[in-house]
């Protein structure tokens, strides 16, 4: 016989268990699109305590609708091989080019990246960050559903060794800093340069090389880095994303062990 007030103690009780357990974070990745996750998959591999806050119902990002709501993706050579290394099955199209299902590709990576470790919340929106000595040392957080209602409710708290601004286009995390915080990022004009039009070849490389730092204690990864920096975005070819996500952790992975 099923008890409603065991189920809510249950949902309860776990969530916060969750919830109080990441509070202090080696890592913490803002947003739960492909760079996010793959981002959040190699670190939580490697060891490190790492969880992935994500504004909306649903993790994957812009991956599910694929290109213009057909659900497929493309991927160059060069990510191919983080698609083997997930198993996600992809098909080569032409010399160079390899499609993949969008809705698989999103639920496995979602899915490996949780079973590698990662704790995902959703449903939780980044509205400030907390600086100290000119470097960001933490996340403000509320509900998603506090900030669509534009309720006056005040937020929590929780730290971080560094994070990763996975948010896309919008570049939420480093939008709030560039807004709040006085001092300059880390790119040529000191503030978010800004998204520049469609052109895919230049802007997967773009995608990677700007993948850094880009305020003391925050990393760019997929899309964002391009908007940070004033690049171009890329369209449904998501090969780019993939090997940010992995750049993105390998250097806040040697920053991690560098200090301990």
């Amino acid at each position: 016989m099923l008890d409603e007030i065991v189920i809510t103690k249950a949902i309860i009780n776990r969530y916060f268990d969750k919830l109080n357990a990441n509070l202090d974070l080696d890592a913490a990745i803002v947003g739960g699109g492909p760079a996010g996750l793959v981002a959040g998959y190699k670190l939580a591999k490697a060891g490190f305590k790492t969880a992935l806050f994500e504004r909306k119902l649903s993790i994957g990002g812009g991956m599910w609708g694929g290109g213009m709501m057909m659900n497929e993706i493309v991927v160059q050579t060069e990510a191919k091989r983080i698609l083997d290394e997930f198993e996600i099955p992809s098909r080569e199209f032409q010399e160079g080019y390899y499609t993949a299902d969008s809705v698989l590709t999103a639920s496995t990576l979602c899915s490996q990246a949780a079973r590698a470790g990662l704790t995902i919340f959703n449903l939780i929106s980044v509205e400030d960050v907390m600086v100290r000595d000119a470097r960001v040392t933490g996340l403000v957080i509320n509900w998603t559903a506090v900030e669509m209602g534009g309720l006056h409710v005040d937020p929590l708290t929780l730290r971080a060794r560094y994070t990763i601004d996975a948010t896309g286009h919008a570049a939420e995390v480093l939008n709030v800093i560039a807004r709040k915080v006085d001092a300059r990022l880390l790119t040529g004009t000191g503030a978010v340069v800004g998204e520049r039009s469609l052109w895919a070849e230049m802007a997967e490389s773009h995608t990677i090389d700007n993948t850094k730092e880009a305020f003391p204690g925050v990393f760019t990864a997929g899309m964002c880095a391009n908007a940070v920096f004033g690049s171009y975005r890329m369209g449904p070819v998501f090969g780019g994303m993939l090997l940010s996500g992995e750049k993105a952790a390998e250097l806040v992975a040697a920053r991690l062990r560098a200090e301990n």
